[in-house]
């Protein structure tokens, strides 16, 4: 039986004015939303009509509008560098070490900071761990090349103190992409454990006195206990991070890499910022960071489409 219109447009009148009265009841809450919403619309979404000069040819004084379209000319030119292919994969290696060896640290560290029960020296390691994550990597570049330098670094001073040989590890190939993964793994874990910290304050006091009433050990409590109820935080930071797979820390590499370690250091983000900046091709490195966008978009949602398929609630 058909619903008359009348009835249909009386029902979706109510909905429209609880709407509404929903709104003006939370719109203090609403108005906290609105620098968010000016942030992303103006630094995040608006920006995005720059990627249209991957497909056209760019003029600086033709403008976007005015320029030449050619298509996926530009996709073409990069497919064929095999340059191009070569940051491609040191991005990959490099995202992949920081993720492997860089996502269980914090959780690590925050799980043992859970079980230490001396607030002055927890709050103190804290603040040391977090320390690095507010200093620039300006700054820290200059420190790791007065501990690393080989020529009057305090760690190659130490080595040959030691009677050794000094090690390059900004200098040297072998050694320089081990010097990025771990020093940004030093600079950003103490950020991550804060997080994980913070779930893990929401964790029932009483599961683990019943545990403990139950015979389970310390191990046995964490593993039982502690892990399984922060599950979905650490989903949705890993997650995340599988989205940015394709962000290998252009700002620190830019800092401490040089042309003798491009065979191994260089990355998509350095690679655009050259021939972009430095060479004036711009379309050519627009089409570079489009493919880029593309590819964290489809793994984030690969992702997100894993962790749901596996009973998690994902990122949306």
């Amino acid at each position: 039986m058909a619903v008359p219109a009348t009835t249909s447009r009386a029902k979706i009148d109510i909905r429209r004015r609880v709407l509404w009265k929903r709104i003006a009841s939370n719109r203090y809450i609403y108005l906290m939303l609105v620098p968010a919403i000016v942030y992303y619309g103006v630094f995040h979404y608006y920006p995005m009509y720059g990627a249209l000069i991957a497909f056209k040819q760019f003029s600086i004084t033709k403008g976007i509008i005015g320029s030449p379209w050619v298509g996926f000319k530009h996709f073409e030119t990069l497919f064929a560098l095999d340059k191009f292919w070569q940051v491609f994969w040191n991005t990959i290696v490099i995202s992949l070490y920081r993720l492997i060896f860089g996502f269980p640290l914090p959780l690590f560290v925050a799980v043992l900071m859970n079980e230490v029960r001396k607030m002055v020296f927890k709050r103190t390691v804290q603040t040391i761990i977090y320390l690095p994550h507010f200093i620039s990597w300006v700054i820290l570049g200059g420190l790791l090349i007065n501990l690393l330098s080989t020529d009057s670094g305090v760690v190659n001073n130490a080595i040959r103190s030691l009677g050794g040989d000094p090690v390059g590890f900004l200098t040297d190939e072998s050694y320089f992409r081990s010097t990025l993964v771990w020093s940004m793994i030093w600079k950003e874990f103490g950020w991550s454990t804060i997080i994980y910290m913070a779930a893990l304050a929401g964790v029932n006091p009483q599961l683990y006195e019943a545990a403990l009433v139950d015979g389970a050990n310390r191990w046995r409590r964490i593993w039982h206990i502690t892990l399984p109820c922060i599950r979905s935080t650490i989903i949705i930071l890993l997650i995340l991070r599988i989205g940015h797979l394709m962000e290998a820390g252009f700002e620190q590499i830019f800092v401490l890499y040089h042309p003798g370690v491009y065979q191994t250091s260089d990355i998509i983000d350095t690679y655009v910022y050259r021939i972009g900046l430095t060479e004036g091709r711009f379309s050519l490195a627009a089409a570079v960071g489009l493919f880029k966008s593309a590819i964290n978009f489809v793994l984030l949602i690969i992702a997100n489409r894993l962790a749901r398929m596996m009973g998690e609630q994902g990122i949306y």
